[in-house]
């Protein structure tokens, strides 16, 4: 952000361009034209009322949490609950799914792709809800879920979705803050023009007869030599909107999942974001730029502004390190003695309290609701710098990499076989990288 300032007063004053001027420029005109968007968005409120198939694919929750989550659905009397429990036999979740009474089926082939097949071949409802094994619904959420499909144009519905007990841990309150971000300005943004570019899948709903039409090439499809089972709900929700569907986020429906405790178990977790999401732009930006240009913007921005920060990272790094002079700091006018590490620190201070200002106005709808969450603004500064960027720039590269879920026990494993493809996602994260270390100051 002081980078940012400094090149845009040598712009103004100097005529000097800065392409990463230009680049933060074209971040903050993505959040405004996020802020107006959101700003018109509504939740349905009229009631609507039709047939509820609930599909929970399930490895291995633990008990109490399991008990948990049907007790919590089985409360709001959807039509129909059906657990498919994939991978290992879990002789617990069955007698657990005997003891609620709900449908259950077991199959032995692991992963939640070929779950979710089994699941919505067992359904018979309209409206197809598939729910994680791990979320906890709250009271409503599947009443205010539905009320969306009262407009027969839309296809694909989302709920709020939170973290349970966020104060636990820094990561849990990181985590909480990622949540609210979304549920603040991406989700209600992209909602109002019909186009939520991915429905979280702790919980999503969908008309039954879009799943049932697109089940073989989600089992199938492959995009750049490699099959990933990650990133279902990315996928069906590209298979909803090329269908002609509308996919919407219900701000009333709130559900709340778990996040990880040690930093191990997040990295996993976001490195298996990124990939599925970074590689499900990939194949769907030609649709996205001829059908929703809007959501193109939003998404390739999001590949690119890691690259952007980690090569800047680089660049500037290497600039204090070798001395080379970098005129726009002598605008800071700091004291003349100061030399070598003392002006590199102060550098580095003022450059965290700039970014600091710039997250909580970006940022202000999550602070005014935790205000204690801004004692914790640097920590998730860190975090974003040195692990969320980072892990986003490597997902990108492995793309083509043939991999398993990740972070299950007894997941899908990812196939085992040569893509001579794999070396397309490095050609072309190596042109971006390189180019953001020689746009950086």
């Amino acid at each position: 952000m002081l980078a940012f300032l400094l090149q845009v007063n040598s712009w103004l004053n100097k005529g000097q361009l800065y392409l990463f001027a230009m680049f933060m420029i074209m971040i903050w005109a993505l959040w405004l034209l996020r802020v107006v968007l959101a700003s018109s968005y509504r939740p349905w409120k009229a009631p609507y009322t039709t047939t509820t198939s609930v599909i929970i694919p399930v490895v291995d929750e633990p008990e109490d949490l399991f008990r948990s989550v049907l007790d919590r659905i089985l409360e709001q009397r959807p039509t129909e609950v059906i657990v498919v429990i994939n991978g290992p036999r879990n002789t617990t979740l069955e007698k657990i799914c005997a003891e609620f009474r709900v449908r259950w089926a077991w199959t032995e082939i692991a992963g939640k792709r070929n779950a979710l097949q089994v699941g919505v071949g067992m359904a018979t409802g309209d409206i197809a809800v598939l729910v994680d094994s791990d979320t906890i619904w709250t009271r409503g959420t599947l009443v205010e879920l539905i009320k969306p499909f009262r407009d027969p144009r839309v296809g694909g519905v989302t709920t709020r979705q939170r973290i349970l007990n966020p104060e636990r841990t820094v990561l849990t309150r990181w985590a909480d803050w990622l949540e609210n971000v979304r549920n603040e300005y991406s989700m209600p943004a992209m909602s109002v023009l019909g186009t939520v570019g991915c429905l979280p899948g702790r919980t999503i709903a969908f008309r039954r007869f879009i799943l049932v039409r697109c089940m073989e090439r989600f089992m199938s499809e492959r995009f750049l030599g490699v099959f990933l089972e990650v990133s279902d709900d990315r996928t069906l929700t590209n298979y909803t909107l090329m269908a002609g569907f509308r996919t919407v986020y219900q701000s009333t429906s709130l559900v709340y999942t778990d996040a990880p405790l040690e930093l191990r178990k997040l990295v996993k977790q976001q490195y298996r974001w990124a990939r599925g999401s970074q590689y499900n732009t990939l194949r769907m930006f030609g649709w996205m730029v001829r059908r929703a240009p809007v959501l193109a913007v939003f998404y390739a921005a999001d590949i690119l502004v890691p690259f952007v920060l980690v090569g800047s990272y680089f660049s500037w790094a290497y600039s204090l390190l070798a001395g080379n002079t970098v005129t726009i700091y002598d605008e800071l006018r700091l004291p003349g003695n100061m030399v070598g590490w003392q002006l590199i620190l102060s550098i580095l201070a003022l450059s965290a309290a700039m970014t600091a200002l710039s997250l909580m106005i970006r940022f202000a709808r999550h602070f005014a609701f935790r205000p204690r969450d801004l004692a914790y603004l640097p920590a998730f500064m860190m975090i974003n710098t040195f692990v969320l960027m980072p892990v986003r720039v490597l997902g990108f590269f492995r793309l083509a990499h043939n991999a398993g879920w990740g972070t299950r026990a007894g997941g899908f494993q990812g196939e085992r076989r040569r893509n001579p493809l794999v070396l397309v996602p490095y050609l072309l994260g190596g042109a971006m990288l390189v180019t953001s270390v020689m746009i950086g100051v």
